[in-house]
């Protein structure tokens, strides 16, 4: 069987941790982890360029990268990762998840002490062998014997809502504090990643005012350890086990350092690049000119005062830091100053939402009514169908008995004057064959359907594409929910060719849902280039099963926005009738 895009991806990503164990050059490194990217993200099958031989068209794939995919293609191992498996052994590559010990000392203490699992390296430590390294020291072999303790009680990674429990109150802690000139979460939660993994604070203040700040920042209640505090950097981990980092830099350097740490390294890569062509130099202190010989002239900065300037002074209009990923964020921006993402003011509706019918918490009256209070204009309910037994699944006659108590709602809210209207809806189960689990002639009572997958799935990939291409081709289905069934963290998602079903469900004008619900997350941004290429529309749902999970709205809003989407492809952000029309137009 041919490799999938997906399987290649993770081919290279393999052979980029094992080459910064070996201690490689790293840019041979960033080669591999972007071209993995780059596949990943593809929205063509990557067949098609080996069968071509034209894998170099690709962006980020260079001659020698290509070589390594055609001798996978034909052989079914790439030689690249083999040889590296000889040099690197395999528990080695857990070390790289410990923090504070990086790729080049995990390599110095295999090679002089001859150990390579964690469980090796924890007695070392305890033994002395690791503080006695040069360059090490007991200070440093306590630090990496803390941070196992952490890496085993916790996951390396959190979700997107986690990371923001722990950094808004540490935030809100400095931002009002005297000597704060500016202030930003920066890294992969400034760029709305669904996970995250350390939290990294920046802020801008003068050097008289840095300790006071550090102050304050580590003696935050949240905090359990201060792992560092340097003259212008603090980590601490904090109860929930997160590393979260502060820099303080001088305020003119704020811009310029606001964006080195937001990243991603992938996106800086090409910034800085752009820099070097225009003769210039970018780093996280600034822009400057190049010498004659091409070094940064340190004492010739370029001015500026923003992000918006860096970007304008190398040919770009402002690049949201959600779409920071060089996942084709450069092409829109060189030619487009406002291409506009959705936001959370346009969401006017709530889509897919449970009541005590089958699994949810509330009534229907409390749900529409908490809807109401956030100035939502509709509700559309879709309860379990009758497949989801463990979860309520609502039988034809309870069917029937909940349109009438939705009737009964929607005309009170207009005797009433309430300009608010509750969508009947159901969230059908997709059976093995694809099919939806109530006759024709009930699911044509519906206002809509979400049809989604809640078992098996882990179905083989043809068997389960073919499951979602009938589920998506249904006449009655206005929106495929949670398509892979992924929970961040715990399950992976089922194996699909999302690409494929992205441009499926453009063809037969079928929503493909952001379930917001920060479990999930799901559909990935990383299909957004391929919604966008094809005009999918996509719906961003809470999936609430409580009135607080409609607050879940917003982090479905950054995967969206991270997806290249605007709002005019999302349907919650149309009016009650206009979501109405699309319900209609099967």
């Amino acid at each position: 069987m041919p490799f999938t895009n997906d399987e290649i991806a993770s081919t290279l990503r393999e052979v980029s941790k094992l080459m910064q164990l070996a201690g490689e050059n790293r840019f041979k490194v960033i080669a591999f982890d972007k071209a993995a990217q780059t596949i990943e993200g593809l929205q063509e099958d990557i067949n098609e360029y080996i069968q071509n031989k034209n894998l170099t068209d690709i962006k980020g794939v260079g001659k020698s990268i290509a070589e390594d995919i055609y001798a996978l293609e034909k052989t079914g191992q790439m030689p690249v990762l083999e040889d590296f498996k000889e040099k690197v052994p395999e528990g080695l590559v857990e070390w790289l998840n410990i923090s504070g010990l990086g790729p080049k000392n995990a390599y110095k203490i295999h090679k002089e002490l001859g150990i390579s699992t964690i469980e090796e390296l924890k007695e070392k430590i305890d033994d002395g062998s690791v503080a006695s390294l040069s360059g090490l020291g007991q200070k440093s072999a306590e630090k990496i014997k803390k941070s196992i303790e952490w890496m085993e009680k916790f996951d390396e990674r959190c979700r997107l809502d986690e990371a923001e429990a722990i950094a808004i109150p540490i935030f809100e802690s400095l931002k009002n504090l005297d000597g704060v000139q500016q202030i930003e979460i920066a890294g992969s939660f400034r760029r709305g990643l669904e996970t995250i993994g350390d939290i990294d604070i920046l802020i801008a203040a003068e050097e008289d005012r840095i300790s006071e700040l550090f102050d304050v920042f580590t003696s935050h209640e949240r905090v359990t350890e201060i792992l560092g505090r340097g003259d212008t950097k603090s980590s601490v981990r904090t109860k929930e086990g997160r590393q979260v980092d502060l820099r303080i830099v001088k305020p003119q350097e704020f811009s310029a350092a606001l964006m080195y740490f937001t990243g991603s390294k992938e996106h800086n890569v090409v910034l800085r690049q752009r820099a070097r062509d225009r003769g210039m130099s970018l780093n996280e202190y600034g822009l400057f000119k190049l010498t004659d010989d091409g070094d940064t002239d340190f004492d010739a900065p370029v001015e500026f005062s923003s992000e918006n300037d860096i970007y304008q002074k190398l040919d770009l209009h402002f690049v949201p830091p959600e779409l920071r990923e060089d996942r084709g964020e450069f092409e829109i921006y060189e030619e487009q100053e406002d291409f506009e993402l959705v936001t959370d003011e346009d969401i006017r509706g709530v889509i897919h939402a449970h009541s005590t019918w089958s699994d949810g918490k509330y009534s229907i009256r409390e749900m529409a009514e908490a809807c109401i209070e956030r100035g939502y204009e509709y509700l559309g309910l879709t309860d379990h169908s009758k497949t989801a037994a463990y979860a309520g699944g609502l039988s034809v006659d309870e069917i029937k008995q909940q349109w009438e108590e939705i009737d009964e709602l929607n005309k009170e809210f207009k005797e009433t004057g309430k300009d608010f209207v509750i969508f009947k809806g159901i969230e059908s189960d997709i059976l093995a064959d694809g099919s939806l689990d109530y006759e024709d002639n009930v699911l044509e009572g519906f206002d809509f359907v979400i049809a989604s997958v809640h078992q098996s799935l882990n179905m083989p990939r043809e068997e389960m594409m073919e499951r979602m291409r009938n589920a998506i081709k249904n006449p009655y289905t206005r929106i495929l929910g949670h398509p892979t069934g992924r929970l961040l963290l715990k399950r992976n998602g089922s194996d699909l060719d999302l690409n494929e079903l992205v441009a499926l469900a453009a063809e037969y004008n079928t929503a493909i849902e952001i379930n917001a619900n920060p479990h999930r997350l799901d559909i990935d941004w990383r299909f957004g280039n391929k919604a966008l290429e094809v005009g999918m529309m996509t719906s961003i749902n809470p999936d609430a099963h409580t009135t607080e999970g409609i607050d879940d709205i917003p982090y479905g809003v950054r995967i969206a926005r991270k997806g290249k989407y605007g709002k005019d492809r999302v349907l919650n952000t149309k009016s009650a009738e206009e979501v109405r029309k699309f319900f209609e137009a099967r």
